[in-house]
């Protein structure tokens, strides 16, 4: 007598959903689930670690741009870090609407989110010009670049303001604008993890 076949395991890898944790500021240890999308790359807990390291002067009062926002583990812990305001972008709705649900959740009102197309909101001149900009695009989109110019071209970042990247390739082989001095450099896995200061007028 033949057996019956077994219906195949659930396979637990495809959840829909990640989480990530606060490490430092305020909300030090909130956990938060975020939904998993084709090319979400969240930054590891212990790359951000050494970010927040090397930002912890700059970080209170700044204005902050996150533009890639993912699962916004970089935007939160601006936040919870006492970042004066910050504004999230994101292509994903699900994305927007989870971290629109965190921020509820924290009673933060001084973060906003924006569901559009990075490139497209940097092509309108700045208002303001941010202190803390956040690069981590979807890999392999050729949308850090283009990014960055358009930061220098519309007047988005201030004068002295601080740029973090995520890239495929070496920082040094990215042609980023002139004035961008490289500050700070890590390799985790096959991810470059760069800090950029700007030093003026490109």
């Amino acid at each position: 007598m033949s057996k019956r076949p077994k219906p195949p395991k659930a396979n637990p890898a495809h959840s829909g959903d990640g989480q990530l944790r606060i490490i430092g500021g305020q909300w030090r240890s909130r956990q938060f689930n975020f939904p998993m999308a084709a090319g979400l790359r969240p930054t590891p807990n212990r790359v951000r670690e050494t970010l927040f390291n090397w930002l912890a002067p700059y970080v209170e009062g700044a204005k902050v741009l996150d533009l890639f926002a993912g699962s916004g583990a970089l935007f939160l812990e601006a936040l919870s870090r006492g970042a004066g305001n910050a504004l999230a972008l994101d292509l994903n709705p699900a994305a927007i609407a989870s971290l629109r649900g965190h921020l509820q959740t924290l009673k933060c009102d001084n973060g906003q989110l924006q569901q559009t197309d990075a490139l497209l909101f940097l092509q309108t001149p700045s208002a303001t010009p941010f202190d803390l900009v956040f690069l981590d695009p979807p890999f392999n989109q050729n949308l850090l670049l283009p990014a960055c110019i358009l930061l220098e071209q519309h007047g988005w970042l201030a004068a002295d303001a601080w740029v973090y990247t995520e890239s495929e390739n070496s920082p040094s082989s990215l042609g980023m604008p002139g004035n961008w001095r490289l500050h700070r450099e890590q390799k985790a896995g096959q991810v470059y993890y760069a800090l950029w200061q700007r030093t003026g007028a490109a």
